[in-house]
């Protein structure tokens, strides 16, 4: 049986994450070690000079073992399979992300980060992602069969897979599209507006990104504008 640790970066009470841990009970023994507040875009950050709190959660999926750390996505990897666990994990999941984590945005992504962090550690990671709405008809109906295949996929030292499901209805759907290379786009262009002036000069700015979806062939980002599971490997440094 399969020692499975996951973690996410939206924090331990979103529902990417219970519904992940309700489809990975399938293939194994689960864990849950996670934010305890949101965390999206820390990347691949970690705690070095802070000290890190972990504490048993409430988890609504039954059998699984939770608990919510104060530290970053990377964080919880770390002291959950060198510290909760009482053997490291076979693979380490780490989603369902609320937003695609594609194309540039992958070096921001913590989703992501945490996925590389367990890569470095040595074990079998996989970082999921979906849209930002309440669509999630396509990841519900694959999201097991995207998981037994992505954790027989053989990774190289740094590697992950990284895994996008669309969020067009289930009639819309056109397939996995497998292998794609990361975009070297994304879906924002930057851009932060000023929303105001202090004295001294000085300013507020807030992102505020314009939307793009103009992106190359054969990569993750176009797979999701046309209605594919984007299914590939990104590589941290190896």
């Amino acid at each position: 049986m399969k020692r499975i640790l996951i973690t996410n970066d939206d924090g331990i009470d979103a529902s990417g994450i219970h519904r992940l841990a309700e489809a990975a009970k399938e293939f194994g023994e689960v864990w849950v070690v996670a934010p305890a507040h949101q965390r999206s875009a820390a990347s691949h950050s970690i705690t070095l000079r802070d000290p890190i709190d972990v504490f048993p959660h409430d988890f609504t999926v039954e059998g699984v073992h939770a608990f919510s750390c104060s530290g970053t996505p990377g964080d919880c990897v770390r002291v959950g399979s060198l510290n909760i666990m009482p053997k490291k994990p076979h693979v380490v999941l780490s989603g369902i992300n609320f937003g695609y984590n594609v194309a540039t945005d992958i070096q921001y992504s913590a989703t992501a980060g945490a996925a590389f962090e367990a890569a470095f550690q040595g074990y079998h990671a996989i970082a999921l992602s979906e849209n930002m709405d309440d669509r999630h008809e396509v990841t519900n109906a694959y999201l097991k069969d995207m998981l037994q295949e992505a954790m027989k996929v053989k990774l190289d030292y740094g590697q992950i897979v990284n895994i996008n499901f669309p969020g067009c209805p289930l009639t819309e759907f056109k397939g996995v599209r497998r292998d794609v290379a990361v975009s070297r786009s994304s879906f924002y262009k930057d851009r932060y507006k000023i929303v105001e002036h202090f004295e001294g000069g000085g300013l507020r700015l807030m992102v505020d990104g314009i939307y793009n979806e103009k992106c190359e062939e054969g990569t993750d980002f176009r797979a999701l504008i046309e209605g594919y599971i984007s299914f590939g490997i990104a590589n941290n440094i190896g």
